[in-house]
């Protein structure tokens, strides 16, 4: 096992699976940088890989399709995202500040707000994933493993702020979740400032916590 926590495979040294997986990351900074620029359908393989500076060889030893290689990416994005808010859950919960359900939704948005370029690849994803069944599998499985993980957060500071959930933990969550998305592409359709956005997206999902919430 390395320690990517992926199974190498027989003769594969450390060594290798580290470089693997260097090069892995390498082409998904790259995608990041390029569909940023391009956009996701400009966005060819070759291009991805010059500006990586490899090979398709390289390419499709990691990555099936570009499909895959966005979703990967995807998943990358939304981890760090998922890591800062755990973070910031554990910071909450030992200032043991007097907070409101919305309040507490603001501030844990405020570490996870998504830029424009972020928007526009999960947007993207989830386009693709309605005409293809495949992806369309990968997708929601993903974003349910993110509902439970997100619910999961919920539910710890539901039980400190002394508040109750008129739904369960990860359909909370999954709620809060769509209107963000929902939120941050009108934000990006209507032109707003990134600053705009961030209040857009506040707002809406706070006023919606609140609703969703029974108050001690």
């Amino acid at each position: 096992m390395s320690d990517t926590g992926v199974a190498e495979a027989p003769g594969t040294s450390p060594g290798t699976s580290k470089r693997r997986e260097a090069t892995r990351q390498k082409l998904l900074d790259a995608a990041a940088e390029v569909f940023a620029e391009l956009g996701l359908d400009a966005a060819s393989v070759e291009v991805i890989c010059e500006r990586a500076g490899f090979t398709r060889g390289a390419f499709y030893s990691n990555f099936e399709t570009k499909d895959e290689l966005m979703l990967a990416l995807t998943e990358r994005v939304a981890g760090e995202k998922i890591d800062a808010v755990a973070a910031r859950v554990a910071e909450l919960q030992s200032q043991g500040q007097d907070l409101e359900a919305g309040a507490l939704v603001r501030q844990l948005l405020d570490v996870a707000f998504d830029r424009e370029h972020g928007i526009l690849l999960t947007s993207e994803i989830r386009t693709r994933a309605m005409r293809d069944p495949r992806l369309a599998a990968t997708y929601v499985a993903w974003q349910e493993g993110m509902a439970e993980r997100v619910g999961s957060f919920i539910e710890s500071l539901a039980q400190s702020y002394g508040f109750g959930l008129r739904l369960p933990a990860t359909e909370f969550a999954g709620l809060i979740m769509q209107t963000w998305e929902d939120a941050c592409a009108y934000a990006v359709m209507t032109g707003l400032t990134a600053a705009q956005a961030h209040q857009l997206t506040n707002e809406r999902t706070a006023r919606l916590a609140t609703a969703l919430v029974d108050p001690a």
